[in-house]
């Protein structure tokens, strides 16, 4: 009896579709970016020629305007996608707009989707999530900021939020706060849709971080803002999800948005090993390639083990969710994995780049910077590896043995 890892030709075949859509349409269009070409100009032409192909909202249903893509086709697209910075954003597929997207789909009521979701989906707007608190940090039930009903058609939101990703490129907030301090604690917290600009959702600076910034950056979403709410009057219609279910829609969105990450980690990983491999086997040291070198080659394997692995994780987090499985355990294992992995795949190509690797002329450098984050944004390395610890005792304590916890079922 063999375990069947024949993937559908159906996902095949829209993974090729995309996989050339990366390659032969956006990574071009960063040089039309580079060469000084307005980045909605640029940005626009590329969703245009996306939408003509039906390349648009992988993972969302067709009647709502998307490819209806399931766990497993989307996450062999979002592992194209991510070798392009405009990747994701030619098919409305970027975070955190994607995972937003999700939870409006799932909670909004008709009103909030026909009036928040659908220019969302059309590519017309976009959202931003504000949960993060300086206080709180990787605690989210520590969350201050509150939310006061004022009668029975308003609440007044007061509070700080802190790394707001893409907040100033939003034209929507969905702004989580405490409603009820005396319910349980993963009960307390509600969240509100709120349409930006808005004097009481104030954005104070897009953080400084190691990552290399620019104007355009910033356009595209890739800033974080510290962000002042004070007296915030929000339509009680504009509740989502119901009061004290804030929390775990959150988690749930954070789930994707990990997903989501540790895809496009592999996407930006396979960049890099072959532009590595590319400049390797073109460049002459002391009358030999640097491929022909056993130690270069080594390094090559190195990454293309980490790849491999990242790889068989993703598609085994991608039929447990096919198959409506508890993936929570794998998700974090993967999630910190994940990070990791892209890190030392394109530490490793900066390395086999020489001083070319170091400087701006690639993008290696700015990839670098980047994806330092990835260690700590949705959830750091600490908090999961704490997590799945616990599961691990736990899976002992039940059966006698760890396997559970550890991939042991993993069919």
């Amino acid at each position: 009896m063999a375990i069947d890892f024949e993937i559908p030709q159906e996902a095949k075949n829209i993974r090729e579709k995309v996989r050339r859509w990366v390659q032969e349409e956006c990574i071009p269009a960063e040089d039309r970016l580079k060469a000084g070409e307005p980045y909605k100009q640029v940005l626009g032409d590329l969703r245009k020629k996306a939408r003509a192909q039906g390349l648009w909202c992988p993972f969302i249903p067709k009647e709502h305007g998307g490819m209806g893509l399931g766990p497993l086709a989307n996450a062999l697209v979002q592992m194209e996608l991510g070798q392009s910075h405009l990747g994701a954003l030619s098919m409305n597929s970027q975070g955190p707009d994607d995972a937003t997207m999700l939870t409006l789909l799932a909670h909004g009521t008709e009103h909030q989707k026909e009036k928040f979701l659908k220019p969302l989906l059309n590519g017309e707007k976009r959202i931003c999530y504000s949960m993060t608190e300086k206080a709180a940090g990787a605690d989210a039930t520590g969350m201050q900021t509150r939310a006061e009903k004022k009668g029975n058609s308003a609440y007044v939101l007061n509070g700080e939020k802190w790394f707001s990703s893409a907040a100033t490129a939003a034209d929507i907030a969905l702004v989580m706060a405490k409603t009820n301090p005396d319910a349980p604690r993963h009960q307390q917290f509600s969240t509100f849709i709120v349409e930006l600009p808005n004097p009481g959702y104030r954005i104070k600076r897009n953080i400084k971080t190691m990552a290399v910034e620019s104007e355009l950056s910033h356009i595209m979403g890739g800033g974080h803002a510290e962000i002042e709410i004070a007296d915030l009057e929000v339509p009680a219609e504009n509740l989502l999800g119901g009061e004290g279910n804030g929390f775990n829609m959150g988690q749930h969105r954070l789930a994707y948005g990990r997903l989501r990450h540790g895809m496009h980690n592999v996407a930006m990983a396979q960049r890099a090993l072959d532009m590595a491999t590319k400049h390797v086997t073109a460049r002459t040291t002391f009358g030999k390639k640097l491929s022909e070198r056993q130690g270069v080659q080594w390094m090559l394997a190195d990454c293309a083990s980490e790849l491999y692995m990242a790889r068989l994780m993703l598609l085994h987090i991608a039929y447990k969710a096919e198959k409506g499985m508890d993936l929570r355990q794998e998700n974090s294992i993967a999630k910190v994995f994940l990070a990791h992995m892209v890190h030392k795949v394109v530490d490793t190509a900066i390395q086999l780049h020489g001083a070319l690797g170091y400087s701006q002329d690639t993008p290696l450098a700015s990839w670098y910077t980047h994806i330092r984050s990835q260690r700590l944004v949705d959830g750091p390395d600490e908090v999961h590896r704490w997590t799945v610890g616990r599961n691990v005792i736990k899976a002992y304590e039940k059966f006698g043995t760890t396997a559970s916890a550890t991939g042991g079922d993993l069919l």
